[in-house]
């Protein structure tokens, strides 16, 4: 899933190629990633975009009127590519629209600038769970207007007082999107990593010292991570991720800091990975059906 720097560095690249351009046609593959039917999807067609800004893992394209009998002052595009879905840029769109109801990975098309620019945004695999919205305003999007601060946006002391708050484990916390927003499965295993902590610690209970030490975590691996995606085309984020990846998907392999086992945790739909050496004392925690660890 698409996380803070990755949804970041899209919009970056998406604002750096889109802004003050027009939208000229708009093909709907998926007739379901539509949430939304006020506005029509096609009252975008003809508006000149005004930026492209990320919202938590939300991408937003704001757009004002192009013609000015368009008394619309602000309709946006957002788009939420949960698990499987991303952004693919071209200069040679094909002109004729995707058939909707095909199977390939194409829901949504924009063209935007010259004959043959534009975007599709795409999902892999048969979960379909991308989603985009059509809006006056980004709140209008239910799951936007029940999001967490920004977790950038948060100094320590409303970190901790956040997590003085919780009597929830901190990988739950840290991913709750209600409670914070912007950090998903993959940082939130490198984040907790680089604290030295357990995924099943609880939020609460740490003193000082750890979240402090949390607190510096979560930042130095968001801001590294969206510096160093920061200017590269959209084709190369996912594997760029994958480098700077310490235990996330790296189960089996050693842990680059003490060379203990990388171990993973499974639930019934996805899992995490951390090692026992740097963060529980070198307990190997059970699978989470078990819901206990192993002694």
């Amino acid at each position: 899933m698409p996380e803070l720097p990755e949804v970041a560095a899209l919009a970056e690249f998406l604002d750096g190629r889109m802004a003050a351009l027009p939208i000229r046609r708009i093909d709907v593959a998926s007739l379901s990633v539509l949430k939304t039917a006020e506005p029509p999807y096609t009252a975008l067609v003809g508006r000149t975009v005004a930026s492209v800004e990320r919202i938590a893992k939300y991408l937003v394209i704001r757009t004002v009127p192009g013609d000015p009998a368009d008394a619309e002052p602000q309709i946006d595009l957002v788009i939420h590519l949960s698990r499987a879905g991303w952004i693919r840029w071209s200069e040679s769109l094909a002109p004729t629209p995707p058939r909707p109801g095909g199977k390939g990975p194409i829901a949504l098309r924009v063209h935007c600038g010259l004959p043959g620019e534009g975007f599709d945004v795409t999902e892999a695999g048969t979960q379909k769970r991308l989603a985009a919205w059509v809006v006056r305003d980004p709140n209008e999007v239910e799951r936007i207007a029940g999001l967490g601060p920004d977790v950038l946006s948060l100094d320590r002391a409303a970190f901790g007082a956040l997590l003085a708050g919780s009597g929830a484990r901190i990988k739950t916390l840290l991913t709750d999107q209600r409670v914070l927003s912007g950090i998903g499965n993959a940082y939130s295993d490198e984040i907790l990593h680089a604290a030295r902590l357990s995924p099943f610690a609880i939020a609460k209970s740490l003193d000082d010292a750890a979240v402090d030490t949390l607190y510096d975590a979560v930042r130095s691996t968001l801001i590294d991570a969206t510096e160093r995606l920061a200017g590269l085309g959209v084709g190369k984020l996912k594997a760029e991720k994958r480098t700077g990846l310490k235990v996330h998907a790296r189960v089996g392999l050693p842990c680059p800091v003490c060379g203990d086992k990388v171990r993973e945790v499974s639930y019934a739909d996805r899992s995490f990975q951390y090692c026992a050496t740097c963060q529980t004392g070198g307990k190997v925690l059970a699978d989470r059906r078990m819901s206990r660890l192993l002694k």
